[in-house]
């Protein structure tokens, strides 16, 4: 099964700027709330990848908080941290803007709330080299650092784009990335976000220049009957109530699709 996964894992490298398949049900969704967006669903069961807006899809985009998937890789890979229930200090601002944010906790608690200062303070310990050696293995996006260690996820020059998330989460949810298998298997279960007795969503969402008007992120993969699928959203946020619109909209594009 696993010498199956990497072949196709590799297959999907090779195919990513080729196949590519309209989904007219998903024009009809997002042309109407949100023309300014992208979605990829790739089925690696079936090699088949679909969606909307293929254009953009290609386009590189500051990752924000979906980051933190391949945040909290580097730091387990480095060990900056033990694992993902080892606490962190909060080192953070006196007014954040989540309250709940204020206090020391774990990756598992942090990636749960997003909590910014968590995984600033996970970035300090890694440090830029080690954080630039751990984009360089893991080929996220652009690979691009500042020397602000501490922003260079949220307001660039890192940037990723819809299919590139997808070629990462495909390689993390199959746990073929060049990094130790348990580290791999830890991070997905911190990324577990909702389970049926028929499949499994995993996910992370992010928001780029938030609480004000950015791009939006909603990236994972959904196991269904041990038949795994990656997804990436991402789209413009031009007032907060879009925000709440990034997982509705993949769990409705699934539904449509028939994943979920």
């Amino acid at each position: 099964m696993k010498k199956s996964y990497i072949f196709l894992v590799l297959l999907f490298i090779h195919s990513l700027c080729f196949a590519w398949e309209e989904k007219r049900s998903l024009n009809t969704l997002f042309q109407k709330e949100y023309p300014h967006s992208t979605f990829v669903l790739y089925d690696l069961h079936t090699n088949k990848m679909i969606g909307y807006n293929h254009s953009r899809a290609q386009q590189r985009y500051i990752p924000a908080s979906t980051f933190k998937i391949a945040h909290s890789l580097i730091g387990l890979s480095y060990g900056a941290i033990k694992n993902v229930d080892e606490t962190l200090p909060y080192k953070g601002e006196e007014k954040p803007l989540i309250q709940a944010w204020k206090a020391d906790m774990s990756l598992r608690e942090a990636i749960a709330i997003s909590n910014v200062a968590i995984y600033q303070e996970l970035a300090r310990r890694i440090g830029l080299q080690n954080m630039k050696k751990g984009l360089k293995k893991l080929q996220y996006g652009n690979q691009k650092t500042s020397d602000l260690l501490e922003r260079f996820w949220l307001d660039g020059p890192l940037k990723i784009s819809a299919l590139e998330q997808i070629d990462f989460l495909t390689k993390l949810a199959t746990t073929t990335l060049e990094i130790p298998k348990h580290l791999q298997t830890e991070v997905q279960e911190i990324l577990l976000l909702e389970e049926t007795v028929k499949w499994k969503l995993y996910g992370k969402t992010g928001w780029q220049n938030a609480p004000n008007s950015g791009v939006g992120w909603f990236v994972g993969w959904i196991n269904k009957e041990s038949k795994i699928s990656l997804f990436a959203l991402n789209l413009d946020i031009k007032q907060p109530a879009d925000a709440t619109q990034r997982i509705r909209l993949v769990k409705e594009s699934l539904k449509q699709l028939g994943y979920i």
